[in-house]
């Protein structure tokens, strides 16, 4: 950017343009720099980092810096930056803030995370935020916990290829204990199909449940929300167990052969993915 220009913002989520937690958010870092919008015209919770590919995008403004777009968290945040900003790209993007938690695995699912997760791809430093879904939740709190973590990012930066997912407590009554920065944890869900009649006898099915966590390491994200404290983990892509790499390269020579040569090497790999499949 210029010299003596204000920082820009790109500012996403996945709820879609016209929800509060985005109005929050932007206000909350008007202070920081110079925020543009460009988010999904419609709710597109739980897309991943999905991206429109089999029809035409558009970018329509709703005012000045503000726009919608036909697409997901990562289609929007690609046309911002590969089209719109593209001369003049901003130095962080934030998503959020999301309705309700984005902890352990679920961030696989969230098109909150996605969004931070396209800004980081393209060398931007970014932040996914999101508050906990409850009547005593408070989006100006969860947007001061924004600001706070923004200015520190646009001091010192981010590790290459690194995001921060961060959830916020509701905290109406009771003020927030602090701020923990933490691993994710394991999220699962409780009987997750559920199965409902419609009037003429039909079955349909809502993918739903009660999710349940548990710390993979602690502090864990999960752990940190049960204790009324702000969870901040830093996230990157790369999806890699170097461990089962490594142990991978012995089957080498057997694969090329076509020859099973070290069950030895087999069972002792099957083993280590039942430990943590137990864990």
């Amino acid at each position: 950017m210029t010299s003596g220009l204000p920082r820009r913002i790109l500012v996403t989520n996945d709820d879609g343009i016209d929800a509060p937690g985005i109005r929050a958010l932007v206000k909350a870092l008007a202070d920081l720099g110079e925020v543009w919008v460009v988010a999904p015209e419609k709710m597109q919770s739980a897309v991943g980092r999905a991206m429109t590919l089999h029809k035409p995008l558009r970018l329509r403004q709703i005012r000045t810096r503000w726009f919608a777009v036909n697409g997901t968290p990562a289609d929007c945040v690609t046309l911002a930056l590969c089209h719109l900003l593209e001369s003049d790209l901003p130095q962080l993007v934030v998503s959020g803030i999301n309705k309700g938690w984005n902890l352990g695995d679920d961030v696989t699912n969230s098109g909150t995370v996605a969004g931070a997760l396209e800004g980081m791809l393209h060398d931007i430093p970014a932040i996914a935020v999101s508050l906990e879904d409850s009547p005593k939740a408070s989006y100006a709190v969860a947007g001061d916990y924004a600001v706070r973590l923004a200015e520190r990012v646009l001091k010192y930066g981010l590790s290459n290829g690194t995001i921060l997912n961060v959830n916020v407590p509701a905290s109406k009554k009771e003020p927030i204990a602090g701020i923990q920065f933490t691993s994710l944890s394991q999220r699962r869900y409780h009987k997750p199909v559920v199965e409902k009649i419609d009037p003429r006898g039909g079955s349909y099915f809502w993918i739903a449940g009660e999710r349940e966590s548990w710390a993979r390491k602690t502090p864990s994200d999960h752990d940190a929300v049960e204790k009324n404290m702000v969870s901040v983990t830093p996230l990157h892509l790369d999806l890699t167990d170097y461990d089962a790499l490594n142990r991978l390269k012995s089957w080498g020579r057997s694969l090329s052969t076509g020859r099973v040569t070290s069950v030895s090497s087999t069972q002792k790999l099957t083993k280590v993915k039942s430990r943590k499949a137990k864990a």
